[in-house]
């Protein structure tokens, strides 16, 4: 019998794309596989969609809203599977995406290797998404992953992981505390149970933008600025627990430094931290500099008011952006939402 693989989906206010995803998932050419679907207590018609593909394969559970680190956690508490496979609402699995990363453990029985594969991201269209390599498209130890994710900048979508069941266990719950980069720290733990990545080229994820509306934008929300620094001192933890080295300090330093444009000036307490902190490590923080576009605004009227302006900025042309990308879906019909290739 080939290993089952439960398919973990939490859903809140998804009515629109539950559909869509749910396809996905059943289209999964693994075939010894169950979906869980966990509702957050949605205010929409999430429920309702979720429980027309109910079946013997498909399961529909609901809560009250409760946020979706503890929805993923219920998920994984209800599913049998031998591996997981983690899947947002709005997100698209590729037909083979499962069945390539089994059939590339082959015959090794060694549950600890984490598996994980391209994505690429769309607005509307996942036929249009781009695959944009990074150095974590690679098989990697679990100490050169950490550190080129924080000396990069970069990272690895949720549902490009396939993790096994003992995995999973020994990294512990998802951590309710966080918000926007809830999954970036959970990995991280998972990470450090394995025995290291491996890279499964083709294997691909369709990972659906959201702009401001995503749970990763931070934006001028305290609750995920308060959020976004218990990830990092996560984050920092985990990779020197491994190695304590130059190198692995220096990409703390450069993890802190990346953020600061998220926290400065309006959080100067976070800012402080991260100077003190980076100076323990040889390092030195900066204040992220203005864009030439915004530092006329900084001189006349502060720091503050060019970074809200920046935000606002940014909002609308990402909402301009999605808003002809639906446009275009619409005149190039239902292939330019639905078509997913392998």
């Amino acid at each position: 019998m080939k290993p089952l693989v439960s398919i973990l989906i939490p859903a809140y206010n998804a009515e629109q794309l539950l559909t869509e995803t749910l396809r996905s998932a059943l289209d999964q050419t693994w075939h010894n596989k169950e979906i869980i679907i966990v509702d957050d207590g949605s205010k929409d018609g999430t429920l309702a969609v979720a429980r027309t593909f109910e079946s013997n394969v498909v399961k529909v559970f609901t809560q009250k809203n409760q946020g979706a680190s503890a929805t993923r956690n219920k998920a994984f508490s209800l599913c049998q599977g031998d591996y997981v496979q983690w899947l947002d609402a709005d997100d698209l699995l590729a037909p083979d995406k499962i069945a390539k990363q089994m059939e590339a453990l082959g015959d090794t029985s060694n549950r600890k290797i984490l598996l994980s594969g391209e994505w690429g991201s769309f607005m509307h269209r996942p036929s249009r998404a781009k695959f944009v390599p990074s150095g974590l498209w690679c098989s990697l130890s679990r100490e050169e992953w950490l550190m080129r994710k924080m000396e990069q900048g970069t990272y690895m979508q949720t549902a490009t992981w396939l993790v096994s069941r003992e995995l999973a266990e020994a990294a512990g719950p998802w951590d309710t505390r966080l918000l926007g980069d809830d999954d970036g720290e959970y990995f991280c733990r998972v990470l450090l149970a394995s025995d290291g990545v491996r890279f499964v080229p083709g294997s691909k994820v369709y990972y659906r933008q959201a702009g401001a509306g995503s749970l990763s934008y931070i934006g001028a929300s305290e609750r995920k600025r308060d959020a976004q620094w218990i990830s990092m001192e996560l984050h920092m933890k985990y990779l020197r627990s491994l190695d304590d080295g130059e190198r692995a300090r220096a990409a703390c330093v450069k993890l802190m430094q990346n953020w600061m444009v998220a926290f400065y000036p309006d959080r100067l307490d976070i800012f402080e931290k991260a100077q003190k902190l980076s100076r323990e490590l040889g390092g030195q923080i900066e204040a992220p500099p203005l864009s030439w576009k915004y530092s006329w605004i900084g001189a006349l009227f502060g720091r503050r008011l060019a970074r809200r302006a920046e935000l606002r900025l940014q909002s609308l042309r990402w909402s301009m952006a999605s808003s002809l990308d639906r446009v275009l879906s619409r005149l190039e019909g239902p292939g330019a939402t639905t078509q997913v290739g392998a």
